[in-house]
C-alpha cells in the first residue's frame, strides 16, 4: 500500500500546529469498483446473533466494558523499557524516547491518515478504509514503496490523545474501519490511543495491516482487540529475507505470527454488504457448524494454514546495542547494501 497515492489526507502537521483535521468530503476520489452501498432501508451492519469470542463487535468493546482495554495498554507500554515490542528485541529504553531499529521512541509518529479507496473491496467499501500510516518500521526491505517514511521516520509525534482524535475523525468521516498500517513497532502506543478513543465513542473495527514480522507477545496484547488481521508474508527463505529485509528470522517469525493471528480471529468473514467483519463464532465452532468464519477474520487463512507450523517456543530475536536517537542498523548488515 502506498502512503503517497491517496487523497485527501489527514496530514500530520508540524510541531505546534493545529490538530489533524479531515479534508472536505467533496475531495474524496471515487473508487473504481466500489462495494455497493446498501439501500436506504437496509442496515449496513447486521446484528450479530451468535455470541462471538469477545462477546461484542467491534471486539475491543468487551475489553472496554470490563476495564481491560486500559490494562492491556498499560501492560504493553511496560514493554518499551527495555523494548521487546517486536521480534528485534532491541532492548533500548523507548520509554525515555531512545530508539532502536524502528527509529521510533516513546510516541508513535503518524505520516498521514485518510479514507483510503485503494484497499481491498471488503475494507474500503463505499466510504473508504480509515488508514493510519505509521512511520518507522522494524524491517529494512530494499523494495519498500513507503521507504521515505519507514526508513527515515517523518511525520508528527502523536500522544495518545492525538491518536484517539485521529481515529475518531476517521469515524466521523464515515470510514468503515480503522486501518493501522505498519503498526508492529508501535502497538503499545496504539493501544493507549485506542483506549481513549473507545471511551470517547469509537465503534469501528480495527484492521491490523502489518508486514507479518510481529512478536507473539505483542499479538497476544491484541487478542480481543483486533477484528481483522491483514499481514504480509514476504519471504519463505531465510537467506532471501536477510538479503532483502535484513531479517533472516522473518520466515520463522511470520509463520508463528500468522498462526497466532488465525488462532485469534479465524477465517475472513464478510457481512451482507460485503464488508469484512466478525461473524460471532470461534474457529472451532465455525468448522463444527459449517459456518464460514472465525471470531473475525484473517484473509487467506484457509490457503496458508497447512503451511504454518505449530508453536514451538519463543520467537527467535535479533538484538542490537542501544542507540540514543535515529534508526539502528540491523546487526551484521549494512543498511545501504542491497545485495547483502
Amino acid at each position: 500500500m502506498d502512503a503517497r497515492n491517496a487523497r485527501p489526507q489527514i496530514r500530520s502537521p508540524g510541531p505546534g500546529s493545529e490538530p489533524v483535521r479531515l479534508a472536505p468530503a467533496s475531495t474524496v476520489p471515487s473508487a473504481p469498483h466500489p462495494v455497493a452501498a446498501p439501500a436506504p432501508n437496509q442496515s449496513r451492519s447486521p446484528e450479530v446473533t451468535a455470541p462471538s469470542k469477545p462477546g461484542s463487535y467491534p471486539s475491543y468493546l468487551a475489553l472496554l466494558e470490563n476495564g481491560q482495554l486500559r490494562q492491556r495498554a498499560a501492560m504493553a507500554l511496560e514493554a518499551l523499557a527495555p523494548c521487546r515490542v517486536c521480534p528485534r528485541q532491541c532492548g533500548v529504553n523507548r520509554a525515555e524516547d531512545k530508539t532502536g531499529v524502528c527509529g521510533i521512541g516513546r510516541f508513535a509518529v503518524v505520516a498521514s491518515a485518510f479514507p483510503h479507496f485503494g484497499e481491498e473491496d471488503c475494507l474500503r467499501g463505499w466510504n473508504g478504509s480509515g488508514t493510519v500510516f505509521l512511520s518507522g518500521c522494524n524491517l529494512r526491505c530494499v523494495f519498500c514503496q513507503n521507504f521515505d517514511i519507514s526508513h527515515a521516520p517523518t511525520g508528527r509525534r502523536c500522544r495518545a490523545e492525538e491518536l484517539a482524535e485521529l481515529m475518531l475523525a476517521l469515524q466521523e468521516a464515515g470510514c468503515h474501519n480503522i486501518n493501522w498500517v505498519t503498526p508492529s513497532h508501535v502497538v503499545p502506543q496504539l493501544l493507549e490511543g485506542l483506549a481513549l478513543a473507545a471511551e470517547a465513542g469509537l465503534r469501528l473495527p480495527i484492521v491490523y495491516n502489518s508486514s507479518g514480522y510481529d512478536s507473539l507477545e505483542t499479538l497476544r496484547w491484541l487478542d480481543g482487540v483486533v477484528d481483522i488481521y491483514m499481514p504480509d508474508f514476504k519471504f519463505w527463505s531465510p537467506a532471501v529475507a536477510r538479503r532483502l529485509a535484513h531479517a533472516e528470522d522473518y520466515p520463522e517469525v511470520a509463520r508463528a505470527a500468522l498462526r497466532e493471528m488465525h488462532r485469534q480471529v479465524g477465517d475472513l468473514a464478510l457481512d451482507e454488504n460485503g464488508l469484512a467483519r466478525s461473524v460471532g463464532t470461534t474457529l472451532g465452532d465455525a468448522r463444527k457448524s459449517g459456518r464460514h468464519g472465525g471470531s473475525c477474520g484473517l484473509a487467506g487463512a484457509r490457503i496458508i494454514s497447512p503451511y504454518l507450523p505449530q508453536p514451538h517456543g519463543p520467537v527467535s530475536a535479533c538484538r542490537t546495542g542501544e542507540r540514543s536517537s535515529g534508526p539502528q542498523p540491523v546487526p551484521g548488515a549494512d543498511p545501504t547494501d542491497h545485495h547483502q
